[in-house]
């Protein structure tokens, strides 16, 4: 590569994997019990590739999104490595059809991928390149629907490791369930211990409503998603009602659900993921959007690449931390006394356990 040129997009090489939870993760809206993904590498001219994976959710959709992405190399073959410039030009080439759902998953896909190649052709971790600098994050475990026994057993792991921080899911038929798993956790883990609770969806903006007059008196951190993620007036009238903050966002596809759900005064918090987001690009977006309102901002899973994003992200709050696809990479995160560390990887800290891959594939 001749000095002041830049490097081109040559291809994708696209697989799906499908990787067993050590321990099924119950909501009240279903059970994950393994992860499909797509994982996709980015080869440029230089030889030098950049890494990226997307969680399809079902197993339904993994190989339509792995198609996706395959389809979408055309559009870019041969395209300057400019992640900036292609998400402008992928946004424009799929307006019509729209970039949600599985579109919205390829094109972060590529994002996330072209990110981590630029980065690694400047031999830079993610965070430097972003002008950030690395530091450590608060990170919070995650507990399942598991009943008063089993939560406050995985609150109690959670503490012994060293965790200040952990979400349990909740939406037990009531309302007393609900607060009985609570107290139980924080019995097992400890009057410090942060809690913050999930109900992935499942009441309607009146349940909430009540269920809030009852957990406002349990010191939360913050009750997330309690109706439909894109009820944004319906989240507004809780938020208005509650004393606990309401946080939301793992669910907005872009910045655009982003702002009309702060306009809407959805939520307290903000928690973008970096997938439904749109990728690096519109995650920067989305925390400059944050910034300029205020509002402190977590992650939702990806853990290695969305710390790198918090480091470069003014309002940083909480990492999510989940291991769920731990057994893929070839360096997971690491987390020492409850905190992620962010090290000095070159890009954003995705890179493949090919055993493990090939294991796994598809």
């Amino acid at each position: 590569m001749q000095p002041g040129s830049s490097p081109t997009i040559q291809e994708f090489r696209v697989r799906a994997v499908r990787v067993p939870l050590t321990e099924p993760h119950q909501t009240a809206s279903g059970v994950v019990a393994e992860s499909p993904l797509v994982l996709l590498d980015v080869i440029t001219d230089t030889g030098i590739s950049g890494h990226s994976m997307v969680f399809t959710y079902t197993p339904t959709a993994l190989k339509p999104t792995a198609e996706m992405i395959r389809n979408i190399e055309a559009l870019v073959k041969g395209e300057a490595l400019a992640p900036v410039e292609i998400e402008q030009k992928l946004a424009k080439r799929f307006r019509l059809l729209g970039t949600q759902g599985l579109v919205g998953i390829a094109l972060a896909a590529i994002d996330m991928a072209l990110w981590d190649a630029l980065a690694r052709v400047h031999s830079m971790p993610l965070v430097r390149l972003l002008g950030g600098a690395k530091k450590p994050l608060r990170a919070y475990g995650a507990v399942g629907y598991d009943g008063v026994d089993g939560c406050a057993k995985v609150a109690e792991r959670w503490a012994k490791r060293g965790f200040t921080g952990i979400k349990a899911k909740i939406g037990y038929p009531t309302v007393q369930e609900d607060v009985a798993v609570l107290r139980a956790m924080r019995k097992a883990a400890g009057p410090d211990m942060v809690i913050m609770v999930d109900y992935n969806q499942c009441l309607t903006p009146t349940e909430a409503v009540e269920r809030l007059r009852v957990l406002d008196d349990e010191g939360l951190t913050w009750v997330e998603e309690p109706t439909l993620a894109h009820d944004y007036a319906g989240h507004a009238l809780i938020a208005r009602e509650a004393r606990t903050p309401i946080q939301c966002g793992e669910n907005w596809w872009g910045t655009l659900d982003m702002q009309h759900a702060i306009e809407a005064h959805a939520s307290d918090f903000v928690m973008p993921d970096v997938m439904k987001i749109g990728g690096v690009t519109s995650w920067l977006r989305a925390a400059a959007l944050a910034h300029a309102k205020g509002l402190q901002v977590s992650s939702h899973l990806w853990p290695e690449i969305s710390a790198r994003l918090l480091c470069c992200t003014p309002t940083a709050h909480w990492l999510e931390y989940a291991d769920w696809w731990n057994p893929i990479l070839a360096e997971p995160l690491r987390i020492e006394n409850g905190m992620a560390i962010v090290d000095d990887a070159i890009g954003t800290g995705v890179a493949w356990n090919e055993d493990a891959v090939h294991r796994f594939a598809t």
